[in-house]
């Protein structure tokens, strides 16, 4: 008898050894090879599947009228946790999750509160604003510009902080803005950005700063071409574009799926908001090896030293959010 129940329960302990979960992620239109913001997570859905052994299915969505049959396909087949990536999924995401309240669902750059959605969201103003000094440390003409993808309040707050972090440094500074457009189209049109860049560029802007999705690639050819500066953002882009990429604002959605994955396989997954900032690293200036003799020891420590100031609060970043 005593035998039998340690086979039992040898039994129970392997079989819950390989225990896992089915995870849906479903990518906006850019997909997943945008080098941007939809690779970020898709790279911490992957990272989870191969470390943590998880079951992964990822979707890429044709235009936001098949958000919502997405999200339901993978509720109705059972999927534990199913992520949206985007603002643009927040009413999908929260007419499903009301319809299957056993099934765990998360959201990138959307708030949702519902006791079975977890909300991530991101201090991309913080973040823009240390690229912004850094734009400003390595401008010669005392001329930058900013690039947004979609003219939406998210995007906004990119282009507020930014202009904040470029004046900090140089206060006589010249910011020039330019939205490639209004529709989610605007994510994916390379073609448009390098036309802005040009033109920004023939302004007298010497380093520019995207936040366009897959549309920056467009920016990056420009600035090769006319030999000025670029600055990626989301994903690390430094290595599209070696010693013309100055950095890249990094928003760590790959760690943020990847946790919320690992809180719901290890049945730890809370509903509610999660923000992401400097202080947690969950935005920050990319700095390897494809950028870093383009920075001084000296350049190094300033930024460091106003990432500090920002965590402390004692450079307070303005927030479009809070100034409409």
């Amino acid at each position: 008898m005593l035998k039998l129940s340690l086979i039992s329960a040898l039994t129970f302990i392997t079989l819950n050894a390989f225990a896992t979960i089915k995870v849906g992620l479903v990518l906006d239109k850019g997909g997943k090879d945008d080098k941007s913001f939809n690779s970020s997570a898709y790279e911490g859905a992957t990272k989870a599947q191969k470390e943590l052994g998880i079951e992964l299915k990822y979707v890429e969505a044709t235009d936001n009228n098949s958000l919502e049959v997405l999200h339901r396909n993978f509720a109705q087949k059972k999927y534990d946790l199913v992520i949206g990536i985007g603002f643009a999924q927040t009413d999908a995401i929260k007419k499903v999750a009301a319809l299957f309240p056993q099934t765990q669902f998360a959201i990138v750059d959307g708030e949702i509160k519902a006791e079975n959605v977890r909300s991530l969201l991101f201090e991309e103003h913080e973040g823009s604003f240390l690229v912004g000094a850094a734009a400003a440390m390595k401008s010669k003409t005392g001329v930058v510009g900013f690039i947004g993808g979609m003219d939406i309040p998210m995007i906004r707050r990119f282009q507020k902080g930014f202009e904040a972090g470029v004046k900090y440094v140089n206060p006589k500074a010249t910011v020039i803005n330019n939205y490639i457009g209004v529709t989610a189209e605007a994510w994916n049109n390379p073609a448009k950005a390098k036309e802005m860049a040009l033109s920004q560029i023939g302004k007298k802007a010497d380093v520019i700063f995207h936040a366009a999705g897959a549309s920056g690639s467009g920016l990056f050819d420009a600035a090769a071409e006319k030999k000025v500066y670029a600055i990626g953002v989301d994903s690390n882009q430094n290595w599209m574009k070696p010693g013309v990429v100055l950095t890249s604002m990094l928003k760590r959605v790959d760690v943020a799926v990847y946790d919320t994955i690992k809180d719901s396989l290890n049945k730890k997954f809370t509903a509610g908001t999660v923000r992401f900032g400097l202080k947690n690293q969950g935005v920050d200036w990319a700095l390897d090896s494809n950028n870093d003799k383009l920075w001084t020891a000296a350049d190094k420590t300033k930024i460091a030293d106003i990432k500090k100031q920002i965590v402390a609060k004692k450079i307070t970043v303005p927030d479009y959010y809070l100034s409409k």
